[in-house]
């Protein structure tokens, strides 16, 4: 296998931790090329954080740690479960602090019970989501909240495809699917949908009027996207629900918030 490009590898990482490279498997802060994915999931971990005041928070499948480390700045205590060595090593080093801490361990063995718990991005990844879905519940205490996020298979997936290809997704979920299985073992589900904001919005709707065709006729294609996707931040999405006339066909991703 070869080595990863160094625009692949993340940069200027504290002195002692070990940079992470990318695999398609999580996205990483620190990397300008991956810009757009990191702010996408960053967002929704801002959104959580505000509504874990005080609480204590379980972010499962954490990845490289941001994400922990963005509820530890709500919440009384984070904990970050990842499985992944090189990951849990690369986020005991960069972010544990008084309140937040790393435990190396599966998703369905953590069983530290909690307030809420956090499972952004992953359950499409997992053969058993019902029963994944089953341990976050048994993990929450009375009165607790669990956020499931996965992405929207109508917008992830190329025009006409049943998938997007991601050979890190076992299945990829429509926003009636995705209601129905967590509906399936939790009591209360709400369901809200992540859109791009103005400035996304309207790259789209230029891609739709042919910016796709017209960019590399002018030889602009890299110099436009290494300003563009870097200058891309958290203001550039938006979390919606139904209640607010979200049509969550069209969403990018799908944030569950789940209560017994």
């Amino acid at each position: 296998m070869s080595a990863p490009s160094v625009e692949h590898v993340q940069r200027n990482q504290p002195s002692g931790v070990p940079p992470l490279a990318l695999t398609g498997e999580r996205t990483l802060p620190d990397v300008p090329a991956e810009n757009y994915w990191f702010q996408r999931h960053l967002v929704v971990y801002r959104w959580i954080a505000r509504r874990c005041a005080g609480l204590d928070v379980v972010d499962l499948a954490c990845g490289e740690g941001y994400g922990t480390a963005t509820l530890a700045e709500q919440a009384a205590r984070a904990v970050g479960v990842d499985a992944n060595p090189d990951a849990h090593e690369h986020a005991r080093l960069r972010y544990s602090r008084p309140g937040v801490r790393f435990v190396r361990d599966l998703v369905e063995s953590f069983a530290e019970p909690c307030d809420a718990v956090v499972f952004l991005q992953t359950i499409e990844h997992v053969e058993n989501p019902g029963e994944i879905l089953e341990h976050v519940r048994e993990l929450l205490g009375l009165g607790g909240v669990a956020y499931v996020s996965t992405p929207n298979v109508l917008t992830l997936a190329p025009p006409g495809a049943e998938r997007s290809g991601n050979p890190w997704h076992v299945h990829e979920y429509r926003a009636d699917e995705f209601r129905a299985l967590c509906a399936g073992v939790f009591g209360r589900v709400e369901l809200l949908g992540l859109f791009h904001a103005a400035k996304l919005r309207a790259h789209e709707l230029a891609i739709e009027a042919g910016w796709d065709s017209l960019h590399p006729r002018l030889g602009i294609t890299k110099s436009f996207y290494d300003r563009f996707v870097p200058a891309i931040s958290e203001r550039d999405f938006a979390l919606r629900t139904e209640a607010e006339g979200a049509d969550l066909d069209r969403a990018l991703d799908f944030l569950a918030v789940l209560r017994p």
